[in-house]
């Protein structure tokens, strides 16, 4: 294993950022395109020494593209990584460095200082501190080459991981912060999760009388655990890791403080049945719901905007039987309420 860290070495590699801010690069892998359920292979376009991502998602992973991600918010500032290491093999490391270094070597827009930035890089792997990309003990390791989030390139940290691309013998443990693990997966399927859009059931429905609890509820069958999987298979390198998202509980946020929630902090939690709540049933009218609101005026020519959100509790398990807690994620929707007076009648 070797890590750069000359003198010289440095001056290249702010020399190389200078020249991936300037240049695209050819894709390093093919885009693939997915949808829920199905699998999604990332890859983003990159410049320089870093990689694109060779990890694909499969289960409710969203949309198509390296920039996709799912719809959960994390409890907290958590974030999944802004940047990482993944390995590559030596034959696919040599074609990405020789085609970037043909195509601004052959550029004749390219300025000269990055021409000489893109063959200095170049040089350290073919005829400087490795040779010929050490095609020769293929068999032997891998190179590791850095990897930004393509959902965080405006964020700093997406470049903290600024080695440049080290050499790793096969079963050896990757020398620097960050180097893909399966729960580095975990936390990138993560930002893959896709929750279903829930409405709420209510009663009365859409139309509500003031001061008349409503009744809300959600039955178990509405309810499901949502699983992503990231897996990475490169170089003899394979890993894996699941991140389940189980609804534990549903918070009413009527859209207006003239309201009443049930429970007071509007938190349902889940049933044992996995339900939330209970379903409005004829002779229940003057009992309180266990989980529902209470308008206290009219929503006049408008609605109210109620606000159903559920928490989902988060964990992952991996490669070797790794695995634990993430944070609690959270998934919103709304719907219009009307709410109206009790019309009374003079005699």
């Amino acid at each position: 294993m070797h890590a750069l860290r000359s003198k010289g070495q440095v001056l290249t590699v702010g020399a190389l950022a200078t020249t991936c801010v300037l240049l695209p690069s050819p894709a390093f892998a093919d885009r693939g395109t997915g949808s829920s359920d199905t699998s999604v292979n990332t890859s983003a376009k990159r410049s320089g020494h870093t990689l694109e991502s060779r990890i694909t998602y499969s289960g409710s992973a969203r949309g198509s593209g390296g920039k996709s991600s799912g719809n959960v918010t994390p409890v907290g500032n958590w974030t999944p990584p802004a940047c990482w290491y993944e390995p590559v093999s030596a034959a696919e490391f040599e074609r990405k460095v020789e085609g970037e270094y043909d195509e601004v070597v052959n550029d004749p827009q390219q300025p000269n200082y990055a021409k000489s930035a893109t063959g200095q890089f170049r040089d350290i792997y073919k005829d400087g501190k490795y040779k010929d990309y050490n095609l020769d003990e293929a068999d032997e390791g891998s190179w590791w080459v850095s990897v930004q989030n393509p959902n965080r390139l405006d964020d700093p940290a997406a470049f903290t991981c600024s080695e440049l691309p080290f050499w790793v013998l096969n079963g050896d443990v990757p020398p620097v912060k960050n180097a893909v693990t399966p729960q580095v997966l975990a936390e990138l399927a993560y930002n893959r999760i896709t929750l279903p859009d829930t409405k709420v059931t209510l009663a009365p429905r859409d139309v509500t009388k003031v001061n008349l609890p409503t009744w809300a509820w959600l039955g178990k069958a509405t309810f499901k655990d949502v699983s992503v999987t990231a897996s990475l298979d490169v170089a003899g390198f394979d890993i894996s890791a699941t991140t389940t998202a189980k609804p534990v509980s549903l918070k009413l946020e009527p859209g207006t403080s003239d309201a009443e929630t049930y429970p007071a902090s509007g938190e349902c939690r889940l049933n044992d049945d996995h339900s939330i709540g209970e379903p409005y049933a004829k002779g229940k009218a003057g009992e309180t719901p266990p989980c529902g609101i209470k308008y206290l005026r009219s929503s006049g020519d408008g609605t109210y905007e109620l606000r159903a959100t559920i928490t989902w509790a988060v964990t992952w398990t991996g490669t070797g039987g790794a695995g634990g807690d993430l944070p609690d994620g959270t998934f919103g929707t709304t719907q219009d309420i009307t709410v109206q007076e009790i019309q009374s009648v003079n005699r």
